[in-house]
């Protein structure tokens, strides 16, 4: 793209993560905004429990990764890898379970889900950015300002956040920090409610849900996951960056959870809301092990930034660590969720640990 001496040059794959990924983040933006504003993150009391539970299941994963990738400096670029929740994914298995769900778990995913976006955002803003340019970072900082000023003067063309939107894009393009995050601060900058009542940042999360889900995540996922099977043999499965992965999101993400969760509870800090088990609580915990889509942006970053030679394994254990925690997760809640008429289930009220 060029317009007079200014030029973008990016082959396809990058205009995609690059382009239609600042359209994902710009969503997760409006989201994780109205739940600060007026939803589930807008009380504190609501947000330790799953505030304790996202921090665990950061923690442990990376640690897991790291453990198994010490001797190897470029491969512990990806210990952002197992860190990562695809909600869209997690919450699909949720919902096959209908009304069995209580709506204080589902409250607890999405919430947790949200932390482990901006703690996604955040990584991606600190630790995969490039050499950083100040004249780029100056114009994106103007446009940042402009949008934050129409926000205070509660403007509601939406045109006029999505132009400022891609100036500040551009300017992170070239500012060598992830255009990505540009979706995520614009978002922040669109009013909930203007002077004439309408709710442009409502709006936009409707107009923007069915294209980000039906379009940009599949056109993600099948421009990022490719992985040929030809060849792969013990040896792949074993090394250390499919094993930390993998072990990553399947094991560490919902011990992280679950651990911290517990030492809250023991420690009085949180209690479990009075319809949610722990073996629930579990199931949860295992569906955000299902990494999938974010997990393969975040290894694209990682190993774009290192050397590049590490993209099948990060794959293969992204594939096997996902689908191994989905299984975890349907059968685990399969079991401990009551059935939709109300009758005790398998695991019977009686086993319950209520705090």
């Amino acid at each position: 793209m060029q317009v007079g001496a200014f030029v973008i040059t990016k082959p396809l794959l990058l205009w995609i993560n690059d382009g239609l990924m600042a359209v994902f983040f710009f969503l997760i933006g409006l989201e994780v905004k109205r739940e600060f504003v007026e939803g589930e993150l807008s009380s504190a009391r609501q947000v330790v429990l799953p505030g304790l539970g996202a921090l665990g299941g950061m923690i442990v994963p990376a640690a897991i990764y790291v453990a198994l990738n010490w001797q190897d400096a470029v491969a512990l670029d990806g210990w952002a890898i197992p860190v990562a929740t695809d909600i869209a994914f997690a919450l699909a298995l949720l919902s096959v379970f209908g009304r069995r769900v209580p709506t204080s778990l589902k409250v607890f995913l999405l919430t947790l889900a949200i932390f482990d976006d901006l703690a996604a955002i955040a990584i991606i803003a600190i630790f995969y950015s490039a050499d950083l340019s100040l004249k780029a970072l100056v114009v994106g900082a103007v446009a940042l300002s402009a949008g934050i000023a129409l926000n205070r003067l509660r403007v509601t063309l939406i045109a006029a956040y999505v132009f400022l939107g891609v100036v500040l894009w551009v300017a992170m393009l070239k500012s060598g920090v992830h255009a990505t995050l540009a979706g995520v601060l614009i978002a922040f900058c669109v009013p909930l409610r203007g002077s004439d009542e309408r709710s442009p940042l409502r709006e936009l999360e409707h107009d923007l849900h069915a294209p980000v889900t039906y379009a940009i995540l599949p056109i993600f996922a099948f421009a990022n996951a490719g992985l040929s099977l030809s060849g792969i043999g013990i040896g792949d499965l074993l090394h250390p960056v499919t094993l930390g992965v993998a072990t990553g999101l399947f094991i560490g993400k919902p011990l992280g959870i679950v651990f911290f969760i517990g030492l809250g509870v023991l420690l009085r800090l949180v209690s479990l809301p009075k319809d949610v088990t722990w073996y629930q609580i579990l199931g949860v915990a295992c569906a955000c092990g299902i990494g999938f889509t974010m997990s393969l942006f975040i290894a694209g970053l990682a190993f774009q930034h290192g050397s590049g030679e590490y993209f099948a394994g990060d794959r293969l254990g992204i594939l096997i660590g996902s689908v191994a925690s989905a299984l975890a997760a349907w059968l685990i809640l399969h079991w401990s969720l009551e059935p939709a008429q109300g009758q005790p289930s398998a695991v019977g009220a009686g086993k319950r640990i209520h705090n």
